[in-house]
């Protein structure tokens, strides 16, 4: 119920304030009941998340799943690498993943129907 209850403010953010910008669309494939986790991050050289600057919950519905993360474009460094990632996971257990989502200005974006893929 708790986690239900986080899913539900998630998507019911209201205005987005004139000092944020977000990143909207749909998730596909992610089961019902399933816990979500999004995370805009900045990732280094190795592939490290070395920031995060955004993150998210959601309760998978068995259909597509909207989302909405927002951030602070001040905070989003210049010439840095960052990705939107995502992952799901059931009882505990990581069932799905996200692939990594480029993202490349601080501004507002609609990045569509993103699927997610059966974790390794």
């Amino acid at each position: 119920k708790q986690a239900q209850e986080k899913a539900r403010q998630a998507t019911e953010l209201g205005p987005l304030p004139a000092h944020q910008r977000e990143l909207s669309g749909t998730l596909q494939g992610v089961p019902a009941g399933a816990e979500v986790e999004l995370a805009l991050l900045v990732i280094d050289d190795k592939d490290r998340p070395q920031q995060l600057l955004a993150s998210s919950s959601l309760i998978g519905t068995n259909q597509a799943l909207p989302f909405r993360l927002r951030f602070n474009p001040q905070a989003f460094p210049v010439g840095a690498r960052v990705e939107l990632r995502g992952r799901a996971s059931q009882s505990g257990q990581l069932i799905l993943h996200l692939p990594e989502q480029r993202i490349s200005q601080p501004t507002t974006q609609a990045l569509g129907a993103l699927q997610f893929v059966k974790a390794p």
